[in-house]
């Protein structure tokens, strides 16, 4: 059974990385009101409100103080490489939520440019259908470059260290763990949108307050 659901995992995780870059190079872009700017941003509880559907259970937004404001949509089910195509929108990565985790996905030609704006210590506020909120701060953003762009099997390579990950060693290393929220997009560099990926990991507000009372 462990074997099959192994296996399982890493037929989507391909599946998911694939699309995803294919996705980034092919797809257009379809226009609508984008949330990023911080002098249009809305404030926290005008934001709320706007994405709140009464489903407690449902992530309907994403909120960082002057730097965005999402809503999130859900990926169908059984489309495990869906990413939304609409600028001012972010994805909420199914598979990770299998895990306990949240993963917002979006294309860096639209809302994943603001991705790139996030940095340790800033806060992250997730809105919940019923209005109730989860708090987390950046704790890493890791750059990484894919080195075969364009295949669902390419290693990554850290742009920080001497480090490569196979595709499944890099989905455990930004997917599995305590509860953590993980932004990803592509980065793109050398004129190809899907150069490299950039993750960036947020973990609740109280663990990180703890972990920085611990450093010297």
């Amino acid at each position: 059974q462990m074997v099959l659901k192994n296996q399982n995992i890493r037929f989507i995780l391909h599946l998911s990385l694939l699309l995803f870059t294919l996705a980034a190079l092919l797809l257009n872009p379809i226009s609508t009101l984008a949330m990023g700017n911080p002098a249009t941003l809305p404030s926290f509880a005008d934001f709320s409100k706007t994405v709140q559907n009464g489903q407690a259970n449902v992530l309907r937004g994403v909120y960082v103080p002057n730097i965005l404001a999402l809503p999130v949509v859900r990926q169908p089910s059984g489309n495990a490489g869906y990413v939304s195509n609409n600028d001012g929108e972010a994805t909420q990565f199914r598979m990770a939520s299998q895990f306990g985790n949240v993963g917002l996905l979006a294309h860096n030609h639209l809302s994943g440019k603001l991705f790139s704006g996030l940095a340790v210590g800033q806060e992250i506020i997730l809105v919940y259908g019923d209005g109730h909120t989860e708090q987390f701060v950046v704790k890493e953003v890791l750059k990484y470059q894919a080195l075969q762009p364009n295949s669902p099997y390419s290693s990554f390579k850290n742009i920080s260290k001497d480090e490569v990950l196979s595709a499944e060693q890099m989905f455990k290393r930004v997917y599995f763990g305590d509860r953590h929220v993980t932004f990803q997009t592509c980065i793109e560099a050398e004129g190809n949108l899907s150069w490299g990926r950039l993750f960036v990991i947020a973990t609740p507000k109280e663990e990180y307050s703890k972990f920085d009372r611990l450093t010297p």
